[in-house]
């Protein structure tokens, strides 16, 4: 059921530290738009006190719903499993190290509102990250825009906005956060690129080796290029004599 406009999905993995300030963070921003919202947040495996720390938040903070993975389960597996807890229309994705500025978060959300985009993906045109990570990660974008065709600078920018309806109708993989432009428009859905502001780690460690996260990007760039390239949108069910005509007329949208 969805009866909320959105639902901030948060995945972490050992962000205890980083996770109070970026809980706080959301809230201001959101509350500062007068957005009505809840915070999901996934402990991925976490090994830190990060569960204790997100009780105590959520003791404090009845929009926080807190979840747990007992061993890591990947990023992507996070985010669509709080995607099926979710209650908003929308969601919107935060990484958990507090780089992603939730100050984006209500613009971001007003353009979405405007019905014609499915998916906008952040863009960090100035990135507060080592050198090898911006390098790598122009590399990863280059080979991945040019035979995907998503027309998006920044697919691994973790702040995005999209609808919870067309999310979960796509198909589930690991790694597959690092895609959902493509995956979106290869269901009929329109996306767009937005300029967010990117911060500096304050806290922890990534959880990403580089050279891992550029390998496991391209390889998977295959199955995702089969996946667009055979995915269809449903024919429009047109009724006859005795069918439910109301139920029939929204039979193209559903998976």
């Amino acid at each position: 059921m969805t009866d909320l406009p959105l639902s901030v999905l948060i995945p972490a993995r050992n962000e205890a530290d980083n996770l109070p300030y970026l809980l706080d963070e959301v809230c201001r921003a959101l509350d500062g738009a007068d957005i009505q919202f809840e915070m999901l947040v996934v402990s991925d495996g976490s090994s830190d006190n990060s569960l204790q720390v997100l009780t105590d938040y959520a003791a404090r903070e009845p929009r926080l719903r807190v979840y747990h993975h007992q061993h890591s389960a990947g990023q992507s597996t996070s985010i669509w499993q709080a995607g099926w807890q979710a209650r908003g229309t929308w969601l919107a994705t935060l990484d958990g190290d507090g780089q992603n500025d939730p100050a984006d978060l209500p613009a971001m959300f007003e353009r979405v509102q405007k019905g014609d985009i499915t998916l906008l993906a952040g863009y960090r045109h100035k990135r507060n990250d080592s050198e090898i990570k911006r390098v790598s990660s122009r590399i990863a974008n280059a080979v991945r825009s040019r035979l995907l065709k998503d027309d998006t600078p920044d697919t691994g920018c973790g702040i995005k906005v999209f609808e919870r309806e067309a999310f979960l109708r796509l198909p589930y993989f690991n790694h597959m956060h690092r895609f959902l432009p493509a995956l979106i428009r290869a269901q009929g859905g329109t996306t767009l690129s937005w300029p967010v502001n990117h911060r500096a780690r304050q806290a922890g460690s990534s959880n990403y080796g580089t050279l891992d996260r550029l390998m496991a990007g391209l390889l998977d760039l295959g199955g995702v290029m089969w996946l667009a390239h055979r995915s269809r949108l449903p024919a429009p069910l047109k009724p006859l004599s005795g069918a439910d005509t109301d139920r029939d007329a929204h039979s193209h949208q559903e998976p």
